[in-house]
């Protein structure tokens, strides 16, 4: 590859001058170039009087208009204008007036309307911006002057003298005033883009700055977080989420679609249908939390909770969706350890117990051989060995996920007076106010038993949570076709980060645990695993201080 000449180097150098824009010129460059038009005008001029008319090149006043120019010209070039006050430039265009004055007088003979040339000057006045009245002034001054001096140094003054030649002033003044005019509004329209111009450099710069501290942020973040536009293409994916994506990728596809990511079900080998995946339902426009998947196949599979909040536009439409990925693999893994160990526990105590109340049944089978003292402590001892035996059922049944029932035609009316009755001895010891609202029969078919386990537990919950007395209301009634149950109490209630836990197994709220109230919170997962396995449900509504509702709804 040849080098650049010198001669190359300077052509680049000449182009990239008129390539510029005027105001990015140093400010002697645009002295310069302000004062150029006129200097060739007068360089065409002087080859034009060289040419036709030599005799003008001995008038001395044509001469001095020449050299004057040339001096204008090297001092444009020479003088530092920016160390100078920044208006000193205008001087130019006003001596440029009187050099033209001293062209006119000296050369009209040989070229007319050298006099026109008094419109550069007069221009670059005007659209310097500065001054403006000064400018229009001069606009019209100095062409005047141009016209008028020669008339009264020839001493030929006379209306008609001074009249003729006023249209030109007149001109000149029109063409200053709207150069002027033009200036202006420019400056005017350049003032409003600079000040836009800062405020998007400003509002670019905050731009860039939230945008890397948002990088920072996602790429801190121990999520994975993806957003995704309407049509499902990835717009934003942080580090965590890079990674959690290339564990879900089949070895032998390394650009999967959604469809084709090694997602699975709760059970670690069910795939989820393409509908039901996380980033699917976040394209569709869903909104959830906490979906349980599990990503990737073998020793590498991990669990993790997906949540997904759509993106709205400023017409509020759905403009794509934000998809969370949190790994929860140890927590699944610790549950199931911890129900594991439960599972084993309740099968090693249902062994004993299960021996305990065949001997207690042997004994108590024998009338003859104890006595009334010792026949009601075997019965406490059986009943309360039935009750821990029921209780490790409940365990196993909800460790499994089910608890069997069996329907049979029942009046849940007599259930709730029956539950109310055998827990009015506690609420008056605890000085709590008792009262039902219950129609005279209502009939359904339930597991009796077990509905009255639901009953006693949450009654018995109502009284325990309510130290400070209060009352207590149990009402039942029937709906269409379903049977509803309600416990309203006035006691210690709950938050609603506790209200979202207290259906799970072993959670006791943070006030419970502080009072010392005994408990080891089973009692409600039971209860919501036999009313679900009745097909119904059971909710909550609680306030802080001042108390709890739970409401049970079954089929009749």
């Amino acid at each position: 590859m040849t080098q650049p000449s010198a001669w190359d180097i300077g052509e680049k150098k000449k182009l990239l001058v008129f390539q510029r824009s005027f105001h990015e010129h140093t400010l002697r460059m645009r002295v310069v170039l302000s004062q150029l038009p006129l200097s060739v005008c007068v360089c065409i001029s002087a080859i034009l009087v060289w040419l036709f008319f030599p005799a003008t090149l001995e008038n001395p006043l044509f001469l001095i208009f020449l050299l004057s120019q040339a001096f204008l010209l090297a001092l444009c070039i020479v003088v530092p204008w920016h160390r100078l006050p920044f208006a000193s430039f205008l001087t130019i265009p006003i001596l440029d007036m009187v050099s033209i004055a001293f062209g006119r007088e000296g050369g009209q003979e040989a070229l007319t309307g050298l006099s026109v040339l008094v419109v550069l000057p007069v221009i670059w006045l005007c659209a310097s911006g500065l001054y403006p009245r000064l400018a229009i002034t001069m606009s019209f001054v100095g062409p005047l002057g141009i016209v008028w001096v020669p008339v009264f140094l020839h001493d030929q003054v006379s209306e008609q003298a001074l009249t003729k030649p006023l249209l030109f002033p007149i001109l000149i003044l029109g063409i200053g005033v709207s150069v002027s005019v033009l200036t202006l509004s420019m400056v005017r329209q350049q003032r409003a883009l600079e000040q836009k111009d800062e405020a998007l450099k400003e509002a670019l710069d905050i731009s860039t700055k939230q945008e890397r501290l948002l990088n920072t942020v996602m790429e801190a973040l121990p999520l994975g977080v993806v957003a995704v536009d309407g049509d499902g293409h990835d717009i934003l994916m942080n580090r965590r989420q890079r990674q959690t994506h290339v564990l879900a990728t089949p070895p032998d596809n390394n650009d999967p679609d959604e469809s084709q990511l090694l997602v699975f079900d709760t059970d670690k080998t069910t795939p989820l249908p393409p509908d039901r995946r996380p980033v699917r339902r976040a394209v569709l426009g869903e909104r959830f939390t906490d979906q349980l998947v599990w990503l990737g196949t073998g020793e590498e599979q991990r669990a993790f909770t997906t949540s997904a909040r759509p993106m709205l536009d400023d017409a509020g439409k759905f403009a794509g969706s934000v998809v969370v990925f949190s790994d929860v693999t140890d927590l699944v893994n610790a549950l199931a350890a911890k129900d594991d160990f439960v599972a084993n526990v309740s099968h090693e105590f249902r062994t004993p117990l299960t021996s305990i109340l065949g001997y207690v049944e042997l004994i108590l089978d024998d009338d003859e051989a104890l006595d009334a003292r010792s026949r009601k402590q075997l019965d406490i001892v059986r009943r309360n060995a039935e009750r821990l035996l029921t209780l490790v059922s409940d365990l196993l049944a909800v460790r499994s996920g089910q608890i069997v029932i069996q329907r049979h035609t029942a009046d849940v009316a007599e259930l709730v007076r029956g539950s109310v009755t055998s827990a009015e001895p506690r609420a008056a010891k605890a000085g709590i106010r008792l009262s039902m609202d219950l129609p005279e029969a209502l009939e359904a078919r339930v597991d009796s038993s077990r509905l009255a386990q639901v009953l006693d537990n949450l009654v018995s919950n109502a009284i325990k949570y309510s130290p400070d007395g209060g009352d207590v209301e149990v009402a039942a009634w029937e709906d269409e076709d379903f049977v509803f149950c309600r416990v309203t109490d006035t006691g210690m209630g709950m938050s609603e980060e506790e209200q979202a836990e207290a259906f799970t197994k072993f959670f006791r709220a943070g006030g419970v645990r502080k009072s010392a109230i005994p408990g080891v919170g089973l009692g409600l997962p039971i209860s919501k695993a036999i009313v679900e396995a009745h097909g119904g449900t059971i909710t909550l509504e609680s306030v802080p201080g001042r108390g709890t509702t739970f409401t049970v709804k079954m089929p009749a």
